[in-house]
């Protein structure tokens, strides 16, 4: 039995089709807290201040918290277009009056920058935001990417950063079980956890160092990435946010009915967790 009951949110990734204002509805029609929206659902992405604050306005209608905009992408290759680049999706943010903006690192296999030059190029990258980010009110959701060729793989390496530089207030993690798994990461950081996302694997065939993004379904009976091992953990060490779906799989994308899909999975995992 967890100590925790869920709280879950929508991604805008598990039904890109949807509008911003559509997934809002879906989940108030849900009876879900929040969602977070994206800059990368082709039509649908949130990209100009008028259509943000529209679709805020939307949300507090409906009683609906924006959590992110997701996401600053590279975030940690700091430079005059990543900046610029920040300061738009924080204005956007700010406008659909978010709690914040999700921040990715590089994944590039053709990236050989040291471990040091990686650690660098992360605390000037946290340095800069923090000032853009404090400049809006918002937080700062630091996820690191599991992949073998990320830049930033570990929790515990974006954790030693942000401590260092004394940024805890301003900084939190995603904690995304697929990139836990994919990293494979023992540590649980929830404490210092600002947000989870979760999505499930079912193919056998697939070694974790070789998942990847179009792997990712709705968490069942199936998953071989113990999301229900992941939340209990979290949970159980006081993490009380909210547990977001975020599936890229086609698969999912083209469901008839994602919403009974998004129903089943939710039931699966309070069953399971012991709600």
């Amino acid at each position: 039995m967890v100590t925790q009951p869920l709280k879950f949110s929508l991604n805008h990734m598990v039904c890109p089709r949807w509008t911003p204002q559509e997934l809002i509805d879906q989940a108030a029609e849900l009876r879900l807290g929040a969602v977070e929206l994206r800059n990368d659902v082709g039509d649908n992405s949130l990209t100009d201040l008028d259509q943000a604050r529209a679709v805020g306005e939307h949300a507090r209608q409906r009683g609906v918290e924006v959590l992110s905009i997701n996401a600053l992408y590279p975030f940690n290759i700091w430079n005059d277009e990543r900046a610029a680049q920040a300061e738009k999706l924080a204005r956007l943010a700010a406008a659909a009056g978010a709690r914040g903006l999700v921040l990715c690192p590089l994944v590039d296999g053709d990236y050989r920058a040291s471990d040091a030059e990686k650690d660098a190029g992360l605390k000037a990258a946290l340095t800069a935001l923090d000032g853009i980010l404090g400049e809006h009110g918002l937080q700062g959701f630091v996820e690191p990417l599991g992949f073998p060729i990320s830049s930033l793989r570990t929790k515990a390496r974006a954790v030693e950063a942000i401590e260092a530089l004394g940024l805890a207030s301003r900084f939190g993690l995603v904690h995304d079980t697929f990139h836990h798994q994919g990293a494979g990461e023992s540590a649980f950081f929830a404490a210092q956890t600002g947000l989870v996302h979760i999505s499930g694997v079912e193919d056998a065939a697939i070694r974790f160092t070789d998942m990847l993004d179009a792997h990712r379904l709705l968490v069942g009976g199936a998953d071989r990435l113990d999301n229900v091992g992941q939340l209990k953990r979290l949970l159980a060490d006081g993490y009380d946010g909210y547990v977001s779906f975020e599936p890229f799989a086609e698969s999912v994308h083209a469901l008839e009915d994602p919403v009974a899909a998004l129903q089943e999975s939710m039931a699966f995992l309070r069953s399971r967790l012991g709600e």
